[in-house]
């Protein structure tokens, strides 16, 4: 049997007492103090993560844009450098082979976020398709990356004790290449807890510097460290779909509900392109519904939906909300099936259990968007620290 790789952060967990356990071939943090706990900090205060299983790449070349233009269901020309674009790669039947985010640091150079459990094949895909871009070069970074989250309503208090940089001028879904901690760091506004928060890669040697900076700083503000299971609760709060459980490979993105990053207009088409429009246009067979548990019980992956004594779906994710006090899931049943109030039976171990369908998110978000500076000033902010010093 084949040990998890570690964090450049492992050491620090088992320091601080982290519930270890293996996640995608990773020795991650799934708790420290306790699941619900770590959740409302974050929903309350602020928490911090350590995401380094995440995947790193790097795509530059003259023709990268055109590329990942053509591997990616959204539009990359609707972002500019300093932007990140929430997006798909897909496979020729439309299926879901990552979601991931594309930052744009030039015309000529990407950079992207993937999930661990996809990062080796995601890389050998779009190597292979990069074959017919002589000039593109795709580099796997994951090693040399460490990856820090700060989520919650004073996570951007506690990172102005760390950085100059000036917090107000990065939107949502923006991001610069800045210095946090005395290292140099790519800082970006975005999350995965439908809270404000920022991302921080930084190098992997000095993933752990940082860390310790930013838990010294968070003492006055009463930061809490966050395991993988609080996250998985937030992420789940906001319907946000986890690859392997929500999504993969046999679920497109309309079913998923993720047609508003899939751009059918723009030139070229894409990967999956002729798949997703013939489901368009004959419509799709299932559809993930937010549900959420009347009574005691908790909808769990794999556990049957029926409705009228029949099943007719699965639950994919589910746990008990520490913010709205119930238990809530995601899973997919037939469109007519999907309409807010629609009632469910979920088959719990035998006993069926009332359900009903609920909007997502089921928590509101408070990501928070603040001015954007002039175009000019913002491409002064992403320069890199090596354009820095040839400058």
């Amino acid at each position: 049997m084949t040990s998890s790789r570690k964090t450049p952060l492992y050491q620090e967990h088992v320091g601080a007492g982290a519930r270890m356990a293996d996640f995608h071939g990773w020795s991650t943090p799934i708790f420290f103090s306790s699941i619900l706990e770590e959740s409302k900090s974050v929903r309350e205060n602020v928490g911090m993560f350590d995401i380094s299983h995440m995947g790193e790449v790097e795509v530059k070349g003259e023709h990268a844009f055109a590329l990942l233009q053509n591997l990616t269901s959204n539009d990359l020309r609707a972002i500019e450098q300093g932007q990140a674009q929430y997006t798909t790669l897909l496979n020729e039947d439309g299926g879901i082979l990552d979601d991931l985010l594309v930052y744009k640091i030039s015309e000529e150079r990407f950079f992207l976020c993937l999930n661990a459990s996809n990062t080796e094949s995601d890389v050998n895909w779009i190597a292979d398709q990069a074959l017919q871009y002589p000039d593109v070069e795709v580099r796997n970074l994951s090693r040399h990356y460490g990856m820090i989250s700060i989520q919650g309503p004073n996570s951007e208090s506690l990172l102005k004790l760390l950085t100059r940089c000036d917090l107000s001028k990065i939107g949502y879904y923006h991001f610069v290449v800045t210095v946090v901690g005395g290292h140099s760091v790519i800082l970006s506004r975005t999350g995965y807890t439908g809270e404000d928060g920022f991302e921080i890669f930084c190098e992997w040697r000095e993933t752990g510097s940082l860390w310790k900076q930013a838990r010294a700083r968070g003492k006055s503000f009463g930061l809490k460290l966050i395991g993988l299971g609080a996250r998985d609760i937030l992420r789940l709060e906001m319907g946000y779909p986890l690859y392997g459980a929500d999504i993969g490979p046999d679920i497109t993105p309309y079913e998923a509900g993720l047609g508003w990053i899939v751009k059918m207009d723009k030139p070229g088409g894409f990967a999956g392109y002729a798949a997703l429009e013939k489901q368009k246009e004959e419509g799709i067979k299932r559809t993930l519904v937010g549900i959420e548990m009347i009574g005691r019980g908790i909808p769990r992956a794999g556990y049957p939906i029926l409705s009228g004594g029949v099943k007719v779906g699965e639950v994919t994710s589910g746990s008990m909300s520490p913010t709205l006090g119930k238990a809530i899931g995601l899973g997919y049943a037939p469109p007519e099936l999907a309409e807010a109030g629609t009632p469910l039976f979920i088959d719990i171990r035998g006993k069926m259990a009332s359900a009903v369908v609920k909007p997502k998110p089921f928590v509101s978000a408070r990501v928070k968007k603040p001015a954007l500076p002039e175009q000019g000033e913002r491409e002064s902010l992403i320069l890199t620290r090596s354009d820095r010093e040839e400058k």
